[in-house]
């Protein structure tokens, strides 16, 4: 397989001491939707930027489809590494319109260039707003029309710089929901990046975590969600409960009774729990907690309990039984837990 994108032993210091980017090596898959995905100052910005050219490695090695656009003896600057880029803050030209701001970069006749605007404001839906300043459109038109300049060129790799960032909660939901499918329309091979835990489960096709530099762990959402390679993913992507156990085969000891595991373990070791795997009810099934805390969240309900010896939970439930403040329920796993070694 030719993969549009390929990274070995990417490395870049800024200080000389500690690298932003510390040896990633990845492959992107042709049309794949890729999020960059750690905490603000890991390095996912600082890989986007080597990856457009707007940085230059320290060391390793870039390529994009058949040709290598850096590496230890040559370097291919952003103009001609064929890599479309939207920013943050859309970084459109004030004075230009719509349909000049998106013809920026091609290089094809007028009646080309034209034609190519034209398909563009259809597939972002601004047909009838070629003509409106930046100023005259809100944050999420503003964003198609960076998309749309973006991918004219018709790039070999989009690159997106927490492009949703700037937009009101509500229409941001919205907004990136139309990018995913522009984007999988036009068969766009793209890279995310992100802080944010819910856009990356909700648009990936793949998500990479970058903890301190360093890649941790590449997979799926499902994966990324249900299988985090250790606790600092698990607790990084969503709400996680971690308990200690002892391990016999594909059951442990817990505090929450005798509990299923996803996969054969031995001795002392640490559970994973998400929030929803845990069932909550006031009958005489599961251990005895009580509800510290509750929110409502329309289509569920998030939950803080005490077990009796005060180990706290957070759990997660449908909203077809209320469980208030001070109430005694009772709680058990109602899904196998992954368990990792035990730290002392």
């Amino acid at each position: 397989m030719e993969y549009p994108l390929q990274t070995e032993d990417l490395t870049k210091y800024f200080d000389g001491r500690t690298p932003a980017v510390n040896d990633i090596t990845l492959s992107v898959r042709p049309g794949e939707f890729l999020t960059l995905l750690g905490p603000s100052g890991g390095g996912k910005t600082t890989m986007l930027r080597l990856l457009a050219g707007f940085e230059i490695p320290t060391s390793g090695r870039i390529q994009i489809g058949e040709r290598i656009v850096a590496d230890d003896s040559h370097f291919v600057p952003p103009e001609q590494r064929k890599v479309g880029m939207v920013f943050q803050d859309y970084a459109l030209f004030p004075h230009v319109d719509v349909a000049g701001n998106i013809a920026f970069g091609l290089r094809e006749s007028r009646q080309e260039r034209e034609k190519r605007v034209k398909e563009l404001l259809a597939l972002v839906g601004l047909s009838a707003y070629a003509t409106r300043m930046p100023h005259e459109l809100s944050g999420g038109q503003q964003q198609r029309v960076a998309l749309a300049r973006a991918l004219a060129p018709k790039p070999d790799i989009l690159l997106l710089d927490e492009p949703f960032s700037n937009l009101d909660t509500g229409l941001r939901a919205q907004v990136r929901t139309d990018v995913r499918n522009i984007l999988l329309e036009t068969e766009t091979t793209a890279i995310f990046v992100t802080h944010d835990q819910e856009e990356a489960l909700t648009l990936s096709d793949e998500i990479a975590i970058i903890f301190d530099g360093h890649l941790v762990q590449v997979a799926t959402p499902h994966v990324i969600y249900n299988r985090p390679i250790n606790r600092q993913v698990a607790k990084f992507v969503g709400d996680a409960n971690i308990l200690p156990a002892d391990a016999h085969g594909m059951t442990a000891a817990s505090q929450l009774g005798e509990v299923k595991l996803f996969h054969a373990r031995q001795g002392p070791v640490d559970l994973m729990i998400r929030p929803e795997a845990l069932a909550i009810s006031y009958d005489e099934r599961g251990i005895p907690a009580t509800v510290l805390w509750r929110e409502f969240h329309g289509h569920h309900q998030r939950l803080g309990l005490a077990l009796a010896d005060g180990t706290q939970l957070i759990a997660r439930t449908g909203v077809d039984r209320y469980f208030g403040r001070g109430n005694e329920v009772r709680v058990s796993l109602a899904l196998p837990a992954l368990a990792y070694d035990r730290v002392n």
